[in-house]
């Protein structure tokens, strides 16, 4: 299967399946499904109950309570989800920042904007002559195939919106849990700190450190965990005997630990 290589900041490069273009397909059309589901409903249960005046509801309720949510889904889905929307999550792939982890606000921000190919189907919705909806239909179709050749034709499965913000859609082998994120419930009163020099790194650091404890308890590649950790110890000036996974676990402890004391 294809993979892409992403570079932490520790120029220690992470392995991770690329997502096959038939999942992310399938993925768009749950989510188109999802859509759908939604401005039917919408339409029956709601608008169509609307009056105002005597007369049917204005152009504006419709874009408001329909159009505007269907545009932002994507955004805000991926940003909510780490990186999926419901049809990601249902075909267990996943946005991913090609810096590595998670992408930040403005990678997400840049994907939602190079979607643009699909606004007029979400605003078609409210189109009031019938050739109106056809044409945008077809514009909608005509710009999905050229990103699907774009995301086939790319060695990294990216669409435009991919390459602009610098991420890719990957596969996952389970479903994303708050466990993934570099986020731990510190719960124990009388914590101790072992290396607080961890306040050092950057949140790409300790999202890259995350990346690698992951990886090495699914995969068991104890080298790249190793070679991070002894960076890691380099550039903060750490002595320590610990077994390397408990001291990259022991430094994201840390980190959760002061950064919630912080706050």
């Amino acid at each position: 299967m294809s993979a892409v290589w992403v570079s932490t900041p520790f120029n220690i490069d992470l392995e991770f399946e690329i997502a096959p273009f038939y999942k992310r397909l399938l993925a768009w059309v749950s989510d188109l499904a999802v859509l759908l589901v939604y401005a039917t409903g919408m339409k029956s249960f709601v608008l169509d109950n609307l009056v105002f005046d005597g007369q049917k509801y204005p152009l504006g309720i419709d874009l408001l309570l329909v159009s505007v949510p269907m545009l932002l889904y994507p955004f805000f889905m991926e940003v909510s989800l780490q990186g999926q929307t419901l049809g990601k999550r249902l075909m267990k792939i996943r946005v991913i920042s090609l810096e590595g982890g998670e992408p930040n606000m403005g990678q997400y921000v840049m994907r939602w904007i190079f979607r643009f190919w699909e606004w007029p189907l979400v605003f078609g919705y409210v189109a009031i002559a019938e050739w109106t909806v056809i044409g945008q239909v077809i514009s909608s179709v005509l710009f999905g195939l050229f990103v699907a050749i774009v995301v086939a034709v790319s060695p990294k499965n990216q669409r435009l919106g991919d390459m602009a913000a610098g991420t890719t859609v990957v596969s996952v082998s389970h479903a994303f849990t708050l466990s993934d994120t570099v986020f731990q419930n510190v719960a124990t009163p009388n914590y101790k700190v072992s290396h607080p020099e961890v306040m050092r790194l950057s949140d790409r650091d300790i999202n890259a450190v995350k990346g690698v404890i992951t990886q090495y308890q699914r995969t068991g590649q104890y080298e790249t965990a190793h070679r991070v950790a002894n960076k890691i110890k380099t550039v903060l000036s750490i002595q320590s005997d610990k077994d390397v996974n408990v001291f990259l676990e022991t430094l994201l402890a840390d980190y959760n630990y002061l950064a919630t004391k912080d706050d």
